[in-house]
């Protein structure tokens, strides 16, 4: 582990983030959360599905 780590540790123990910055990474982190369990039990939806068959492929 890097030494600078551990100083941006101790930053964060004396002065530590304030509460706002903290809810709103766990949101992001529960909306993250949310999405994978969702995609994962559900399924993904056809609309949301792209056709394919877009790739560029350079001819000889």
């Amino acid at each position: 582990m890097n030494p600078i780590w551990f100083i941006r540790m101790m930053q964060w123990v004396r002065h530590p983030p304030p509460v706002w910055k903290v809810i709103l990474a766990l949101c992001v982190i529960a909306a993250c959360a949310a999405l994978f369990l969702v995609e994962r039990y559900v399924g993904w939806p056809d609309w949301l599905t792209t056709q394919g068959g877009g790739s560029m492929k350079i001819k000889p």
